[in-house]
Parts: structure tokens; C-alpha cells; sequence
């Protein structure tokens, strides 16, 4: 998409119209949006693919580092991919920068990301994650990207498994709702219940 089409397709955004909505629309000004999309992919191979892609709009004109900065033009647009295999291992990792705010130097920490490559998405992660591109080690939109990758990598794993699966599923006990003494699991993943019997 070219910063025409990009400017094009966020004035839409900022330009929402109908009913209650367009009212407070006008009685408020829009100062930034974030999106964030996240897409799982199987491979032919019998990996899976997981892209995440972070955009930062501001919803009016601002002075950047290297100029003005047209209302709806990305000030951030990253992307991250984690490929993982069946046991959630990360075999591949690759980020990009298409839009940030210091050029020459933002993108000088993407090939960090590629450390990911070997880690195993599992409790724990989150620590090494931050030990390794935290803070200076990193950047900050790029690892908050990863943690959210990764929770989609375990919808994208195990959202299409069978609740026979012989493995445990690792989201069981993961919220309340799936915990395994409760009526949820006891219907849907019978084989992993702890439900008392009455």
C-alpha cells in the first residue's frame, strides 16, 4: 500500500459517520489509534506461520524527526512472524520496520528477533522474552508484538485439535473458564476432568 492509498485508507477511519456515533464523534478529537492484527497459517510442511502486524496512527498532523507527519500516516507499522512447530517450538523468527520514528536507527534491533528461533512457547516465555529484547535489548512495539503473536500461535496450534487429543491441551486452567474441575471441561474435554462425580 503507497502513502496515498495508506492516507486514503486512515481518513476513513477518523471519518466515522451515523446516528449517536457521528455525534460523539464531533464532540471528541481522535489522537491516536493502534491496530493490531494477528493471522495463524498452516504450512505444508506441518509448521505453522503466525504474522502479527502493529500500526500506530495519530488522528492529527505531528512533528516527527525527520518532518511533518500527515493525521492517519503510520508513525509505526511493524510486523512480526513466529514460525512454530507442533510442540510450539519457534523454528523461524522475522520482524520488520515498514514505518518508524527514527529511521537509520529503530530498525538497527529487527535482526535481535531472530534470538526467538529455539525458544518454546510455554510458561516461562514471557521471562525470556523480556530478558532478551526488553527494554534497550529490543523494541518496545516489536516485543509487545511477540507476546501477542504467541497467544494467537496457541489458537492457531491447537484451535482445529480434537478434545480427544492425546496430549493435554495447554490452555486448560489457563482462565477460569477452563479450568479442569469446572462444567467446561467436564463437556468438552472429558478426558482431562477433574470434575468431582456426584
Amino acid at each position: 500500500m503507497g502513502k496515498a492509498e495508506q492516507r486514503h485508507h486512515y481518513a476513513g477511519i477518523f471519518s466515522e459517520k451515523g446516528g449517536a456515533m457521528q455525534e460523539e464523534q464531533e464532540q471528541r478529537q481522535l489522537l491516536h489509534r493502534r491496530v493490531i492484527e494477528v493471522n495463524g497459517y498452516a504450512r505444508p510442511d506441518g509448521w505453522y506461520d503466525v504474522e502479527g502486524v502493529l500500526r500506530d496512527v495519530k488522528g492529527h498532523d505531528v512533528d516527527m524527526a525527520e518532518g511533518s507527519l500527515t493525521a492517519g500516516t503510520p508513525i509505526h507499522d511493524m510486523f512480526l512472524r513466529l514460525t512454530v512447530d507442533d510442540a510450539m517450538m519457534i523454528r523461524e523468527a522475522e520482524a520488520r520496520m515498514t514505518s518508524r520514528p527514527y529511521p537509520g536507527t529503530c530498525e538497527k534491533i529487527v535482526p535481535e528477533y531472530s534470538s526467538l528461533k529455539g525458544v518454546t512457547i510455554a510458561p516461562g516465555f514471557t521471562r525470556i522474552v523480556r530478558n532478551r529484547l526488553g527494554g534497550i535489548h529490543g523494541c518496545t512495539h516489536l516485543t509487545e508484538l511477540v507476546g501477542v503473536v504467541a497467544t494467537v500461535a496457541f489458537q492457531t496450534r491447537y484451535g482445529t485439535l480434537s478434545p480427544e487429543m492425546k496430549e493435554r491441551p495447554p490452555h486448560l486452567d489457563g482462565c477460569h473458564a477452563l479450568v479442569s474441575t469446572g462444567e467446561v471441561v467436564a463437556r468438552f474435554y472429558p478426558h482431562w476432568s477433574r470434575a468431582r462425580v456426584e
